[in-house]
Order: C-alpha cells, then sequence, then structure tokens
C-alpha cells in the first residue's frame, strides 16, 4: 500500500503544476496573437455597423489575413485545448470575419429591389426564343382542343376534368352555361371552380418547369394537353353562342395565368435546349447558366400565379359584365408585356 500511496501523494502534487503550465502557455499563446485579434473584431464590428467610412484601406486590404491567421489560431486552440474562453471568443470572432468575407452581400430588400427592378424581366427576355415555341405549342393545343370535340363530343370528358367541367358540358343548355358565367350570384360554386383551376395550374406549371430535363419534350407534350382542355371548353362555349362572354370572363384570371404557365413551359424547355445544344460549353456548364437563369423566371411565375389568385378570387366574381371582364384581363396582359419586354433597367442580369 506504500508505493501506492506515495503515486498518489506525487499525482497530487504534479497536478497544480501542469495547471498552472497549460495556463501560462495559453495566456502566452493569447497575448501573442491578441493585437491582430482586436483589430480584426474592430474592423468586423464596424462592418457589421455598416461605418465602412471609419476603415482605412489597410484595414480592407488585411481583413482576409488577419481572417486566415485568427482561422489558424482557432484551429491551434482547439488542437491543443487551450482554455474555454479563448476557444469560444475565436469561435464566434471567426464565425463573424467570415460572414463579412464571404456571407452574402445583400439584404432581402436589396435582391428584391433587383428583382423587381430589372433581374426577373431580363431573364424572361434572355429565353424569348422558347417562350415563342412554347406560345406556338400552347395555340396549338388550343386549336386541337378545339378540332377534337367539333369532330366527337366525347373528346371533351377526355380533355376536361370532371372537377374543372361541373354543369359545363356538352349539351348543357345556354342558360347553364350563360349562369356558370356569372358573378356574385354564384360565388360559392366559382370560389371552388376558381381553387380547382390555380391548383390544377399551379400543378402544370411545375410539372412544366420540372420536366423540361428530357430535352423539354414533355414540357412540350404536357402544354398541349391542358390547353387542348381549353380549347374543348371554348369549342362548348362557341356552339352556344357565349364565346365573347367566356373569353371575357377567362381574361380576369387569364391574362395572368396562362401567362405564367407559358413561361414556365419556356423555362422548362430553356434548359431542356441547353442539355441538348450546349454549344461550346460542357453540358454541366449549360445546365447550370440556363438553370439560374430559368429559377429567377421561376419566382416570378410563382407571384403571377398569386395574383391570378387573387383575381380569381375576387374581381372575377364581382365584376359579372363583359367590358369590364375585358378591360381588367387586358390591363394586366399589357402590364406584363411592358414589364417583360420594353421595362429594360441598365445593368439588369440574365440576357443571355
Amino acid at each position: 500500500m506504500k508505493p501506492l500511496t506515495r503515486l498518489f501523494r506525487k499525482a497530487e502534487a504534479e497536478a497544480p503544476a501542469d495547471i498552472e503550465a497549460a495556463s501560462l502557455r495559453s495566456d502566452r499563446f493569447r497575448l501573442e496573437r491578441e493585437t491582430d485579434w482586436r483589430r480584426l473584431e474592430r474592423i468586423v464590428t464596424e462592418l457589421e455597423k455598416n461605418r465602412t467610412r471609419r476603415l482605412t484601406d489597410e484595414d480592407v486590404l488585411d481583413l482576409p489575413v488577419l481572417y486566415r491567421s485568427a482561422a489558424s489560431s482557432l484551429a491551434v486552440a482547439r488542437e491543443t485545448s487551450l482554455d474555454a474562453s479563448t476557444l469560444a471568443y475565436l469561435e464566434t470572432l471567426v464565425r463573424r470575419a467570415w460572414f463579412q468575407i464571404y456571407g452574402p452581400r445583400s439584404s432581402l430588400w436589396d435582391w428584391l429591389r433587383r428583382f423587381f427592378g430589372g433581374g426577373w424581366s431580363a431573364s424572361v427576355r434572355a429565353i424569348w426564343l422558347d417562350i415563342c415555341i412554347a406560345l406556338a405549342v400552347m395555340s396549338a393545343g388550343v386549336l386541337v382542343g378545339w378540332l377534337l370535340t367539333a369532330q366527337d363530343s366525347d373528346w371533351y370528358n377526355a380533355l376536361v376534368p370532371g372537377g374543372l367541367a361541373g354543369a359545363r358540358h356538352p349539351g348543357a343548355e345556354r342558360a347553364v352555361l350563360e349562369q356558370s358565367l356569372q358573378g356574385a350570384s354564384n360565388s360559392n360554386g366559382l370560389s371552388v371552380f376558381a381553387s380547382y383551376l390555380f391548383s390544377n395550374n399551379a400543378t402544370v406549371c411545375i410539372l412544366a418547369f420540372a420536366l423540361g430535363f428530357a430535352f423539354g419534350i414533355p414540357s412540350l407534350l404536357m402544354l398541349v394537353y391542358n390547353l387542348a382542355g381549353l380549347g374543348a371548353m371554348l369549342w362548348l362555349f362557341h356552339d352556344a353562342g357565349l364565346t365573347v362572354d367566356f373569353i371575357a370572363w377567362l381574361s380576369i384570371h387569364g391574362t395572368t395565368e396562362l401567362f405564367a404557365i407559358l413561361l414556365a413551359g419556356a423555362a422548362g424547355l430553356h434548359i431542356g435546349r441547353s442539355m441538348a445544344l450546349p454549344g461550346n460549353r460542357s453540358i454541366m456548364t449549360a445546365i447550370a447558366e440556363s438553370g439560374r437563369r430559368t429559377a429567377q423566371v421561376m419566382v416570378g411565375v410563382v407571384l403571377m400565379l398569386i395574383v391570378a389568385a387573387l383575381l380569381e378570387g375576387f374581381a372575377r366574381q364581382l365584376i359579372d359584365n363583359t367590358p369590364g371582364r375585358f378591360a381588367i384581363g387586358g390591363t394586366m396582359l399589357a402590364f406584363w408585356l411592358l414589364y417583360f419586354f420594353a421595362f429594360r433597367r441598365k445593368g439588369a442580369g440574365g440576357e443571355a
């Protein structure tokens, strides 16, 4: 037992010495580098408070060097198990400095200002060829739906989902079809229809964009199929002598919603074309570039669908006269055309 007792006593005598040595080592480590840490902390604090005028050119140039030095000190502190306060201080300082050097350089407000101030419209103009192709395909879809249903009315049920058709079906009396176009007097039915139509078109937009990776072919087929349903409904109301009334009823939200579908289909096609025809770029580079551009387009598509939903839920039900409906639909169409193709802010990104 005596040797064991002597061993314990020796350990007790050495422990304070080891702790004191570690403390001295930590203090020395901090004193040798603390001047640079404090300077880095001062620079970062000024940047965080947007007081860049208080910084000299030397401060700005030395910021990356001081950051790397602090990061190196943090690595050493972790490896040598320095005191917890030094370690915590360095971790916080390095995190703050990293954000100022590599973090986002603009706020959400700045991003929104750039997006609405030219970024979105520039991205749309950059895919103008795809928009023209998608528009031709959508027009062909409407024509196909009309011709198929005109030849055989059974095509109507195949092209128009039951939830979308409701009381609108071949053989329905003119009064029933006319009543389905009324406003507030049939608000409950229209609310359900509007909700269904918004959900359906949102799904169409998402799929038309997402399926673009298959060289854009599925995106075009989806546009044809969905617009064929619109062509079938257009034939139905034309057959009842309500063509103008139906177009006016649809135009309130349709000029926005169909425009959104057009952009989504064009965005999907743009990605598909980039994969099939990358040019001098590698396929991955082409996909990355088109992906950044079309992602901005799709953010705008979501906003357009929200606007269309508000028009469906309120304007279309509150306004039940044809001229008023045409006025709103025409105004929205003119707004989108002017914003996308006439509004050009110098320096806006997205052009290609």
